[in-house]
């Protein structure tokens, strides 16, 4: 499967391009994430934590 894109890629003109853009939209993605944890408030954050300690949701019983 490998030997059949890395020889599909090599038929591409400017085939180095791709690598670039990927590893761009992966560090883009993850730059977001951090500003957005980043910008988020105590508040939230303590709500979130909290989620898996909620006694207010309903329970199945029959699992």
């Amino acid at each position: 499967m490998f030997k059949f894109i890395k020889q599909y890629a090599e038929t591409m003109k400017n085939a180095d391009i791709y690598p670039l853009i990927s590893l761009f939209i992966f560090f883009l993605f993850f730059v977001v994430l951090l500003v957005f944890v980043k910008k988020m408030g105590k508040e939230r954050v303590m709500e979130l934590s909290n989620i898996p300690l909620d006694k207010n949701e309903p329970t199945n019983p029959t699992l």
